[in-house]
């Protein structure tokens, strides 16, 4: 049984992220948990801030999320054919969104949580200023991004980009084998270095250890060299027709060195390539 917090702000482009997840574990028993979180930052009136006892909050913010998220469910009831093995819980919230997210992990033992990124057009712009980055960054519990225009297709191909420094349990990868397993899909273990250097022995043994990792699954290795991170995995998932693009979170440094510091403001791609986060659980 697998359970899947799906954060919704009633936008088309959180229900995209609905739809996808539904349709990506579709062979899987799973307990969707459909979210609204009411902000409690935004509770401000004429500057300052309103405090409202639970009435109050009930009646303006509750009732109405409530409504909405009905709303969803119904939708999701006609929208797709019934599947026996998902059910479906509607759960609002006020809190602070960040706070509100960590308890529903703990409490519904989340095992991955789905969100939509507007207007993410790269991995810069889904690290970085928007609520699915805050969530990458400060929930541990994994979490796939699927970006507005993303649609669900056959998973054939998963590109899995690192560096060979497993600063991680190899066990955080399981949710990755189950995908994999379950998709019948392919990995694709990418290195990307700056200019063309031989692996050091740690690289090189970390590379064998994944390779008997996945052992029982479809894998290669591929070696890129490009100055720009961002240009060889555009290059590298288009030219492969690649499906998804997995990285663990201990890991991100490993493009956050280009990202944080890249002059270009605006990065073109992967609009369309969900982007799997993995976490290490506590």
């Amino acid at each position: 049984m697998k359970n899947v917090l799906l954060p919704t702000d009633f936008s088309e482009n959180s229900w995209n992220a609905i739809k996808y997840a539904v349709r990506f574990f579709h062979r899987e028993t799973c307990n969707f948990y459909l979210l609204h979180v009411n902000r409690l930052s935004d509770n401000f009136m004429n500057g300052s801030p309103y405090i409202a006892n639970e009435d109050v909050l009930e009646e303006v913010y509750i009732k109405s999320s409530k409504q909405k998220l009905r709303k969803i469910l119904r939708r999701i009831a006609t929208g797709f054919e019934t599947n026996k093995i998902h059910r479906f819980y509607s759960l609002s919230d006020y809190d602070f969104f960040i706070e509100s997210i960590r308890k529903h992990v703990e409490e519904k033992n989340i095992d991955i949580i789905v969100m939509g990124t507007k207007g993410a057009t790269g991995l810069k712009k889904i690290i970085v200023g928007s609520n699915t980055g805050d969530v990458i960054t400060k929930v541990k519990c994994s979490i796939l991004s699927v970006p507005e225009k993303a649609e669900f297709v056959k998973i054939e191909e998963i590109a899995f980009p690192t560096d060979f420094s497993l600063t991680y349990d190899i066990q955080i990868l399981h949710p990755l084998s189950d995908i994999l397993e379950n998709h019948k899909a392919a990995l694709r273990i990418l290195h990307i270095s700056k200019k063309k250097t031989n692996l050091n022995y740690d690289q090189k043994r970390n590379s064998e250890l994944l390779d008997d990792y996945f052992n029982q699954i479809e894998h290669s290795f591929h070696y890129l060299t490009n100055k720009g991170i961002e240009d060889a995995i555009q290059c590298f998932t288009e030219s492969r027709n690649t499906n998804m693009i997995c990285m663990v979170a201990k890991n991100l440094n490993y493009f956050q060195q280009i990202l944080f510091h890249s002059k270009i403001e605006e990065i073109s791609y992967h609009t369309e390539i969900p982007f799997l986060v993995l976490h290490e659980q506590n």
